[in-house]
């Protein structure tokens, strides 16, 4: 139940079911009870519903939704976008069960209605909406506002774009939605996430080889997606089976960042850790590091000799590096090295420059590096290194934006936020859904930086270690809560890792 379906893939599951002998109008059916059963639950019965209803199959779906709440003793109110007489298909058959009354939607009356279920646009919507359909989506919003409406949506709100999240002119505030074979990545993706409330995901027929057979590249980061490239430690095993991850250290007034990363790579499970450190930095490193080596590292010529040591095999380069020709000397060496990589912060902002040593001087060490490399940018960070692609920063989602800019750097690409994208070259991607607003404060991306580099150094694949140390932080951030700091992050890991593992990621 990972996989997302885009609107074309979801069009084409529904297709793939009738051909195998499914018709059309009982997945109408089976939809539209799951969008009943799940309204059921939120009100009592004998309570006023009222069912807003389109001119497609979402408008189908919100019929048969309203036949059986009728039968089940709710006073139903269905109201129409346009008339009854120009629907088609499915939703014609739908509309024909219908035994109440049709009122257009124009005339939508919430008084005294304790439930609104939303079936007025599904994920197909392509345009923005406007007049009677707006108005009154308006009208439901502030309804809510004011009373204890309650609103379920038939798979998406209405207005939120099924591909982008994106809202579409205005668009529905959700209590629930009930979605159907896979949520798509408008359930996930900012804005549309927050409009949609807790989300169910109904089986409606649509078998689970249907959904392979469409060799979707996207899917919902969840420890079922990476678990099984997680590195478990081994009975007979010792530190330095599990890796050595290497922290490099900004200058004496920006050691925090380094060592935030270092702290959370040894408690993701790397076998040893070592700051990376300026020689004028070196005592104030030492003095906050006990189980953490530190080493004297002056430059791109010092990190060389330093990975002389083949045992040193991830390295994590940008949290208060500071920007420049330094910092890209740095990454260089450790490219050059064919050492895994996670560049941050400075990192990305030293190859943002417009010049031969910007964005495609990155993408050559990239692509020169026999281990992987992920990039960890911030919405800004994304924005200046790549400016001057405008397939990319002009893609129409998040998620395209993502998996261009991997295609593009050929780099693993973790475009961080409240819903972050972890996306590989060869178009796979992840869509993150655990994160807290408790991470929006200082030092919580060196944290992540510092989980993706522990877990490269223990030999997970560049992709499934940028979504594992995703979802980890987040899980961490969760078990905390209010008041978090950057600092708590990896002490609370411990707990997080021991019910993942006791649980097999359920």
């Amino acid at each position: 139940m990972y996989e997302i379906l885009t609107n074309t893939a979801a069009r084409q599951a529904d297709q793939r079911a009738i051909a195998g002998g499914i018709p059309g109008w009982e997945l109408m059916e089976r939809a539209g009870r799951a969008v009943a059963h799940r309204a059921a639950e939120c009100a009592p019965k004998g309570q006023r519903v009222a069912v807003v209803c389109g001119p497609g199959n979402n408008g189908g779906d919100g019929f048969v939704a309203a036949r059986i709440l009728d039968e089940e003793g709710y006073r139903v109110a269905l109201y129409l976008l346009g008339p009854v007489e120009a629907l088609r298909g499915d939703a014609a058959w739908a509309a024909g069960q219908w035994k109440g009354k049709v009122n257009p939607l124009a005339a939508l009356d919430l008084t005294s209605t304790a439930l609104v279920i939303d079936a007025l646009f599904g994920t197909g919507l392509s345009r923005d909406l406007d007049g009677d359909a707006a108005a009154a989506i308006v009208a439901i919003n502030a309804a809510k506002t004011h009373t204890k409406l309650h609103v379920v949506s038939a798979d998406i709100p209405s207005g939120i774009d099924g591909d982008s999240g994106a809202v579409r002119g205005v668009a529905i505030m959700a209590d629930e939605t009930v979605t159907f074979a896979r949520r798509k990545p408008g359930h996930l993706l900012l804005p549309g996430r927050l409009n949609c409330g807790t989300v169910t995901v109904a089986a409606i027929g649509i078998s689970d080889e249907i959904i392979t057979g469409l060799a979707l590249p996207y899917a919902v980061n969840a420890p079922g997606v990476w678990l099984r490239a997680y590195r478990r430690p081994e009975a007979a095993g010792n530190k330095y089976g599990r890796g050595h991850a290497v922290a490099v250290s900004g200058g004496l007034a920006a050691t925090g960042a380094a060592r935030l990363a270092a702290r959370a790579a040894l408690r993701v499970g790397a076998g040893l850790v070592t700051v990376a450190s300026p020689p004028a930095a070196l005592a104030v490193n030492a003095a906050h590091l006990t189980a953490i080596m530190v080493r004297s590292v002056d430059g791109p010529d010092a990190l060389k000799a330093l990975l002389g040591d083949a045992r040193l095999n991830a390295l994590v380069i940008g949290p208060g590096a500071g920007v420049g020709e330094a910092t890209r000397g740095l990454i260089a060496v450790a490219s050059e090295a064919g050492r895994a990589l996670v560049v941050d912060a400075d990192g990305l902002t030293s190859f943002a420059d417009d010049g031969p040593g910007g964005l495609p001087a990155l993408s050559a060490l990239v692509r020169a590096n026999a281990a992987p490399t992920i990039l960890t940018p911030h919405e800004g960070e994304f924005s200046r290194l790549f400016k001057n692609i405008p397939e990319i920063i002009e893609a129409p989602s998040k998620l395209l934006r993502a998996v261009a800019a991997a295609q593009h750097s050929g780099a693993v690409v973790v475009l961080k936020g409240a819903d972050t994208v972890i996306a590989a070259p060869d178009g796979r991607a992840f869509i993150n859904d655990n994160g807290t607003p408790w991470l929006a404060t200082a030092g919580t991306g060196d944290v992540l930086a510092g989980f993706i580099t522990g877990l490269l150094a223990q030999g997970m694949p560049g992709h499934e270690a940028g979504a594992a140390g995703v979802w980890l932080h987040g899980a961490a951030a969760r078990a905390l809560g209010p008041g978090l700091i950057a600092e708590d992050l990896p002490e609370a890991l411990p707990g997080v890792l021991k019910r993942l593992l006791e649980h097999g990621g359920r």
